[in-house]
């Protein structure tokens, strides 16, 4: 299927899955979970002997093209088969941030990725305690970490501007780039 987008199948077969819990015939609801998790597995292990043929053949050019693939790079991580590292995928999803952060002169810095799926961040520059760092992360840092590595729980940044509820009327703009996203992200 050309051009299926992995992440919005993903969350309907959550959905599905929700509504298969909710009829009242358990037996019905217990087999087609059954299906699903038999499917899944299938195709589990026909992915995992994908990568192995590729690995053993020593096509490192065929094995990037595969990972670097969205869709073929989400299901290698819902089957722990990704080639790379949640670490690696984080930090390659930080350096295609970066840019935009840099035009800001803003960056940011891999701080730990944890096994219990806490990424922590820290902001840099002029990202660091701007206003503005709360839309950045959320729209540009945590969706580009999301996308690279859909096993990560939660994004912690140190750095980020808390909103106090009020802003302050400057006669003037505070010195230093410290602008408000423009159709904010990358």
């Amino acid at each position: 299927m050309p051009g299926i987008d992995a992440a919005a199948a993903g969350e309907r077969v959550e959905r599905l899955l929700a509504e298969l819990g909710a009829l009242s015939d358990r037996a019905a609801r217990e087999k087609a979970e059954e299906l699903v998790r038999v499917l899944v597995e299938l195709y589990g292990a026909a992915l995992e002997r994908v990568m192995e043929i590729v690995t053993e053949a020593g096509q490192a050019e065929t094995l990037a093209r595969l990972a670097g693939d969205d869709l073929v790079s989400s299901l290698l991580v819902v089957h722990d088969l990704h080639p790379l590292s949640t670490e690696e995928r984080v930090r390659a999803a930080l350096e295609n941030v970066r840019p935009y952060l840099g035009s800001h002169a803003g960056d940011v810095e891999l701080v730990s990725v944890e096994d219990s799926g806490v990424v922590r961040l820290r902001l840099a520059g002029t990202c660091h305690g701007c206003p503005s760092s709360r839309v950045t992360v959320t729209t540009a840092i945590e969706r580009a970490i999301a996308r690279a590595a859909p096993e990560v729980d939660r994004v912690e940044v140190d750095g980020v501007a808390e909103f106090d509820g009020l802003y302050q009327i400057q006669t003037r703009p505070p010195p230093g780039p410290c602008p408000v996203p423009e159709g904010v992200g990358p």
